[in-house]
């Protein structure tokens, strides 16, 4: 009789027990920004956003996939490889270079719907990092380029950041020589402000 209730008592044990929750792979696509351009490694932006969320009690592993250069169409080219690993989340943050070509806003949408719709069709929340045209590209080109981030999140039930350079953009002490790349104090102004953001997109993992 004894050992029927071990095993109903093992059982039980077993269920009430907190399940282990698995580390979550959060795919970071993106240009110089997410890469980490002209910052030492550890003060990338994956890095640093991995860092603070660990903080905050998450257990996430942030994918740096950032290429200095790239334009959405370049982010769309590479992404299948990319998502080599299980990838749970993503955030996109892609078109700055689009814009400081000034390439037309359509090329840019174009790769960034069908990046939203190839991590849609794999069921992979994702938190689209959105950027701001330059003011010297003109009226007409800024209406364009910056609904492109709000009509695309909206089309594909994707979270919006609507701008990745919220707080550092335009703050000498926040950026690099170049006035376009944040400095290591930029990226953690970015991390503090996103972090929400991350935070609710990992909420939709299920």
């Amino acid at each position: 009789m004894l050992r029927p209730v071990l095993l109903a008592v093992l059982a039980l044990a077993i269920m009430i027990l907190p399940v282990q929750a698995r580390t979550l792979n959060l795919l970071a696509l993106g240009d110089s920004l997410t890469a980490g351009y002209g910052v030492a490694a550890a003060d990338a932006f994956p890095v640093k956003l991995a860092a603070a969320l660990k903080a905050r009690g998450h257990d996430v592993k942030v994918i740096n996939a950032g290429v200095s250069g790239d334009t959405a169409a370049d982010g769309l080219a590479r992404l299948d490889w990319a998502l080599g690993d299980a990838i749970d989340a993503a955030i996109v943050e892609l078109g700055a270079n689009d814009m400081l070509r000034g390439l037309d806003p359509v090329q840019a949408e174009q790769a960034l719907d069908e990046i939203l719709k190839k991590l849609g069709e794999k069921k992979i929340p994702v938190l689209l990092a959105g950027m701001v045209a330059a003011p010297n590209l003109g009226a007409d080109y800024g209406q364009r380029f910056n609904r492109i981030y709000p009509k695309l999140t909206a089309v594909h039930g994707a979270m919006l950041y609507p701008f990745f350079l919220d707080g550092v953009a335009g703050q000498r002490a926040l950026n690099q020589p170049d006035g376009m790349h944040p400095n290591a104090a930029g990226v953690d102004e970015i991390v503090t402000r996103i972090l929400p953001s991350v935070e609710a997109l990992l909420a939709r993992v299920k």
